[in-house]
């Protein structure tokens, strides 16, 4: 009896209220990180002019913090079992806030990209272990609302990176897109430090130490190869970056299945459902921020607009995430991921194969309608997929999926921007006839018109793929089987 009347109790019991301070320092935390994903692909054409140096040496800023994050993401899980949650969240954060101060006073090039690897080894982990605590926070009838409202900065983040970043760079100096950072880290930290629960240590599994080896360099070396692939596929470094990556990740992928506690649990692809949520994650994440990186590419290099310009035009972008992510949270808790992803994914293949067919006198108007759509459709879909992704986890291995599902997006996204940057070059250079100004600008609205479509089709797979998604069966075997709730975590970085 006393069962039975406190099953009906919690959904009542539970309120917004309770877990909105915790909730909010968290937010303060991850938003920041999230920022400065964006702030400075809007910045590189200045940092190449104030540091007299070349675009090459200056893109090192941004695959320097990727391979940074990439390297970092699979200990979370590790540190989170030994020193706490979040202890280690209110590290990473500091270390964070640290390495953007010493951005703003870089002195060189080289000064900058090493600070920037400073920025992501603290950032790497904010996102998962941010979402991980959430998740534990909401009771599972509010999952999906809840996530939905943490979804909002993860994705209006991105989209206003490019306005401050824009306003900061013309108003101020570049200087300021990391000094920001320090008021934000400072709050973020006492918000932390005041109203985030302290968390249970779980029981530390002895450490995975060839696996800790291993899974930096095949991430990172993988990320090394596919952005050096995106000048030259033959070359070199390319081939370099992606034989030591392939090979570091089969040892890896070895270690992992035969090893009692690995450092990423591998073993949860043996669930079908799981394994198809994933699948269908990473294909939509590479048509999303794909796309993302090539969309202010255009704006500025084909329509002439300033850095602001495109930052603010970016801004329905923003507004119609906002409006889709706390609808898909709530349609999620509903119907389930399938519809929403199928939807979403639609709607973005759609607005990619209207910016498929755009040219240097398209109006502004028609730009923005596709703008909003992929927004919508980011919204609608992406909280939805990655919250199934997690439910469609064995219970006894949920509490291992962040770090492995979070690792995996650095990957994928770093595939996803050097191989659409690659492919984006190439089409360039066979669509540009001549030296002529005319030649060039058809070169370029070509180069972009087939990058473009390239995503298109991607996110048009993904939508058809979205149709072998089914609701993950419950297992309360495994649970009872485990005596320890797992700690649920999230997938999603940022």
């Amino acid at each position: 009896m006393k069962e039975q009347t406190a099953v009906p109790q919690e959904p009542a019991e539970f309120s917004l209220k309770a877990i909105i301070l915790p909730l909010l320092a968290i937010i303060v935390g991850m938003i920041m990180v999230i920022l400065d994903s964006t702030v400075v692909n809007v910045a590189i054409p200045n940092l190449v002019q104030y540091f007299e140096t070349d675009l090459k040496t200056i893109q090192w800023t941004v695959t320097g913090y990727t391979l940074a994050l990439s390297a970092v993401i699979p200990l979370a899980g590790w540190l989170t079992d030994r020193f706490g949650a979040k202890r280690v969240f209110l590290f990473t954060i500091a270390m964070f806030t640290l390495g953007s101060v010493l951005c703003s006073i870089a002195q060189s090039p080289e000064q900058l990209i090493i600070y920037r690897i400073i920025q992501g080894l603290g950032g790497g982990m904010v996102a998962p272990i941010g979402m991980a605590m959430v998740f534990r926070l909401a009771p599972p009838e509010r999952r999906g609302s809840i996530m939905g409202m943490l979804g909002i900065p993860m994705l209006l983040a991105p989209a206003l990176g490019p306005v401050l970043s824009g306003w900061f760079i013309e108003s101020l100096s570049w200087h300021w897109i990391f000094l920001i950072n320090l008021p934000i880290g400072i709050a973020a930290f006492i918000l932390c430090i005041k109203f985030l629960p302290d968390t249970d240590r779980g029981r530390t599994p002895a450490l995975d130490l060839l696996g800790m080896i291993l899974a930096p360099i095949a991430f990172s070396m993988l990320a090394y190869g596919v952005s050096e692939g995106g000048t030259s596929w033959t070359s070199a470094t390319t081939l370099t970056g992606v034989i030591v990556g392939g090979v570091a990740l089969i040892l890896f992928i070895i270690v992992e299945l035969r090893h009692q506690n690995p450092l990423l649990e591998l073993r949860v692809f043996k669930s079908s459902d799981f394994s198809r949520g994933i699948i269908l994650a990473w294909v939509s994440q590479v048509a999303l921020f794909g796309a993302m990186i090539l969309i202010p590419l255009y704006l500025q290099q084909i329509k002439g607009y300033t850095a602001l310009e495109t930052g603010l035009i970016l801004l329905p972008q923003a507004l119609a995430s906002g409006v889709g992510m706390p609808l898909g949270g709530r349609l999620f808790d509903k119907i389930g991921a399938r519809p929403l992803a199928f939807v979403g994914l639609g709607i973005i293949s759609g607005a990619l194969f209207i910016l498929s067919s755009i040219t240097a006198e398209t109006g502004l108007g028609l730009i923005i309608t596709a703008l909003v759509m992929m927004g919508l459709g980011m919204g609608l879909s992406m909280m939805p997929l990655n919250t199934h992704v997690l439910n469609a986890a064995p219970r006894k291995l949920v509490g291992r999926v962040t770090p492995l599902t979070a690792a995996a997006q650095q990957v994928v996204v770093s595939f996803a921007v050097a191989g659409l940057t690659g492919f984006l070059t190439s089409r360039i250079a066979d669509n540009t006839m001549s030296t002529e100004p005319t030649a060039i600008v058809h070169g370029l609205v070509a180069g972009f018109n087939d990058t473009f479509f390239l995503a298109a089709c991607i996110a048009l797979f993904g939508c058809l793929l979205s149709l072998i998604l089914r609701k993950p069966k419950p297992m309360p075997e495994e649970e009872l089987q485990n005596g320890d709730k797992p700690d649920p975590a999230m997938m999603m970085g940022h």
